[in-house]
C-alpha cells in the first residue's frame, strides 16, 4: 500500500447509466468488469465497501412517468432495475475471487437477502462487498437518497459518488460544453441547496448535511481514482 487509508468503510454510490459503458441502455461486460477491478484493488487495501447502485441504463421511473404510467409503479420498475445491476456487479465481483452479498430493500428471496442493516455491518467486518439494490423500497426516492440513508446506517465514513462522463468533480458550469467552467474544490452543503447544483436531490443532500456525512463527487472512470481517494489524494469535489 502506497499510502495510509483515509477511512476505513465507505459507500460508493454508481450510477445505472455507468453500467452501460459506450452504450445507451443495457450492460458493458468491459466496464463492468473495470469498476470490478477498482473495488477489488480497494478493498484490498482493507476498506470495508458498501455500493448502492442505480437502474437508468435499463429504466428510470420519472420517464416512465413522463410517458404517463403511474408514477409509483413506474418507480418500482426502476427498482428492479437496479437489483438487475446488483446482481450483475456481484457476479463479476465473485468471479475475481471478491465475496460478496446483495441486500434489496424489496424482498425476492432467492436472488437476494433482505435489506437488514446490522447484517449488512456484520458483512462488512468479514471483508465482503454489500450491494444495497431496490433503493429505499419506495416510490419516489432518487438511489441517491438510498446512498446517503444506508451509508449513515451503517456507519460509513464518507459517500463517494462516482461519475461516469469524464467530469472530475462539480464545475461552475458544464465542462464538456463550456472551456471557462472552473472545477470547484469544496463545496458546503448549504451551497449545493442554495445554488440548486443538482449533483444529488435535496433529499440525499439534506441527509448527509443533517448527520455530518462529507460527499465526494469524483471521475469513477478515472483509472486510479478510487484507490487514490481512500489513500487521501485530493480528487473531485468535497461536499461538506
Amino acid at each position: 500500500m502506497s499510502g495510509e487509508l483515509k477511512w476505513k468503510r465507505i459507500l460508493l454510490k454508481l450510477s445505472g447509466e455507468a453500467f452501460a459503458g459506450d452504450k445507451e441502455f443495457g450492460l458493458d461486460g468491459a466496464t463492468l468488469s473495470r469498476i470490478a477491478d477498482d473495488i477489488a484493488e480497494v478493498r484490498g487495501l482493507g476498506v470495508e465497501i458498501a455500493v448502492v447502485v442505480g437502474g437508468g441504463n435499463i429504466w428510470r421511473g420519472i420517464s416512465g412517468a413522463e410517458g404517463g404510467m403511474n408514477r409509483a409503479q413506474a418507480d418500482y420498475m426502476g427498482m428492479l432495475a437496479t437489483v438487475m445491476n446488483a446482481l450483475a456487479l456481484q457476479d463479476v465481483l465473485e468471479q475475481k475471487g471478491v465475496p460478496t452479498r446483495t441486500q434489496s430493500a424489496i424482498r425476492m428471496a432467492q436472488v437476494a437477502e433482505e435489506y437488514i442493516g446490522r447484517r449488512a455491518i456484520r458483512h462488512l467486518e468479514k471483508g465482503r462487498v454489500v450491494i444495497f439494490a431496490a433503493g429505499t423500497g419506495n416510490p419516489f426516492f432518487t438511489t441517491d437518497t438510498t446512498a446517503a440513508l444506508r451509508a449513515v446506517e451503517i456507519g460509513a465514513e464518507v459517500l463517494l459518488k462516482g461519475t461516469h462522463g469524464g467530469v472530475d468533480g462539480i464545475y461552475t458550469a458544464d465542462p464538456r460544453v463550456d472551456s471557462d467552467a472552473v472545477k470547484i474544490d469544496h463545496l458546503s452543503y448549504l451551497e449545493i441547496l442554495n445554488k440548486d447544483l443538482r449533483v444529488m436531490d435535496s433529499t440525499a443532500i439534506t441527509h448527509s448535511m443533517e448527520n455530518d456525512l462529507p460527499i465526494v463527487v469524483f471521475d469513477l472512470m478515472g483509472e486510479g481514482n478510487l484507490r487514490a481517494l481512500v489513500e487521501g489524494e485530493a480528487i473531485g469535489t468535497v461536499v461538506s
